[in-house]
């Protein structure tokens, strides 16, 4: 096996779903089709988070960290026969006995249990010319599905239960078509419901408030628990991604839900993103609509971002507005969202009603990437403006990745900042 190292940064960029898949070769004069081999991976990871709630606990103490180990294994097959291909995740998670005298909370669970396991892929796949197919359990990437997405901040990122077919056989474009039926959702313990998505728009995409903060010891991340997207349904997605001008990445995402909720409504929603990419700098602006038939108000959303690269820094300013609309921005899935001014855990008050400023930075330096990014968002709610502070350090270094991270959370109507530290380590086989 190959070992490599994975990095637990912030934000990330997910491989195309179905990029595993292999195209099928012409037999000539075989008899039989032989088996190719398995293909084994996996990481374990240990993750530590505390946060003193606005002063309401002392960071590190027991009562306000949360922790969690997790071990996971991959396997993948491109041609298990036929050019069928197979892949499988498993996940675990334990808790090294630190609830008894360190944390007081997990991260994730599994069917309700601290320490447990579930099927995080089971999928199959199969190729022909330029197209791909990809059935059953499976990430999802953000850059070709901005709303339904794998988030990879938590202990293991969050799956879903679809259909996906990739095509390719235009030039410099990539063309996904996918069902959407089922998933499980990534989501903070301490900082929101962690149960939510498209199934939930009529009443709100997060119970969240709009200022990022949900009650102290709210309900878990359960990813054994994988529920309906939009009842027996699913939703649509086609995406289209075009990469013929030199530098330039144009991508336009559209999702459907038809009788959504049962109700007789349609889900539809239009996102678009253009980045151009010159090396020395780069700019990007994104922008979209949801519309739910059923809902008084249609979310439209758009953002901006320009970064440079100099004297060994890498440093970014974006920009987002979000209007007054009823579902907001939402990953399906997850906690965050595809603005570009997300940052480790602003998408409480950047997701609807708001103007967002974000300027980040980051450089190598004592072995590894230091970064810090700013945000301020003015909210179109009374008293909800939001103010946040990123600073983090991941290096590679005795044989693992390791993540060290700080966050100040500063909400107009709270008296006190919040505090959060996040440690994680990650060994990948």
């Amino acid at each position: 096996m190959k070992k490599t190292l994975l990095l637990s940064v912030v934000a990330s960029t997910m491989i195309m779903a179905g990029g595993d898949i292999a195209p099928v070769e012409p037999v000539v004069e075989a008899p039989m089709v032989e088996a190719s081999g398995w293909d084994f991976s996996g990481q374990a990871v240990v993750y530590y988070q505390s946060i003193d709630a606005y002063g309401a606990t002392s960071l590190f103490d027991q009562a306000s960290s949360d922790a969690d180990a997790g071990f996971q294994l991959k396997a993948v097959n491109k041609d298990v026969i036929g050019g069928i291909g197979a892949g499988v995740t498993l996940n675990g998670l334990a808790t090294l006995n630190l609830e008894n005298w360190m944390v007081s909370n997990v991260l994730q669970t599994s069917n309700g249990n601290i320490a447990g396991g579930w099927i995080g892929e089971l999928y199959a796949t199969y190729g022909f010319g330029g197209t791909s197919i990809k059935l059953g359990r499976q990430t999802l990437p953000q850059s070709l599905s901005p709303f339904a997405y794998s988030e990879n901040w938590n202990v293991f990122e969050n799956t879903y239960d679809a259909a996906l077919i990739v095509n390719t056989s235009i030039a410099d474009t990539v063309i996904v078509g996918a069902w959407v039926y089922n998933n499980n959702t990534n989501g903070y313990n301490r900082f929101g419901d962690g149960k939510h998505g498209f199934l939930q728009t009529a009443v709100g995409i997060h119970s969240t408030p709009a200022n990022g903060l949900g009650a102290i010891g709210g309900n878990y991340a359960d990813m054994a628990d994988f529920e309906n997207t939009n009842g027996n349904d699913g939703v649509y997605m086609l995406t289209v991604q075009n990469k013929s001008i030199s530098n330039l990445t144009l991508t336009g995402t559209y999702y459907y839900g038809n009788d959504f909720l049962g109700a007789g409504d349609s889900l539809n929603i239009l996102w678009g993103d253009a980045a151009y990419d010159a090396g020395s700098f780069n700019v990007a602006i994104q922008g979209g609509a949801i519309n739910d038939d059923a809902l008084p108000e249609d979310t439209t959303a758009f953002g901006a971002k320009i970064g440079t690269s100099f004297a060994g820094i890498n440093a970014h300013v974006a920009y987002s507005t979000v209007n007054d609309g009823t579902t907001g921005v939402f990953n399906v899935g997850g906690q965050q969202t595809s603005l570009y001014t997300q940052m480790i855990i602003n998408e409480g008050a950047i997701r609807t009603q708001n103007d967002t400023v974000v300027i980040a930075a980051n450089a190598q330096l004592l072995g590894g990437t230091f970064g810090v990014g700013y945000g301020m968002t003015s909210s179109d709610i009374a008293n909800n403006d939001y103010n946040e502070l990123d600073v983090y350090y991941t290096a590679d270094m005795l044989g693992g990745n390791y993540l060290f991270g700080y966050v100040n959370m500063d909400n107009e109507f709270i008296p006190d900042t919040n505090n959060v530290i996040r440690v994680v380590a990650r060994y990948a086989f």
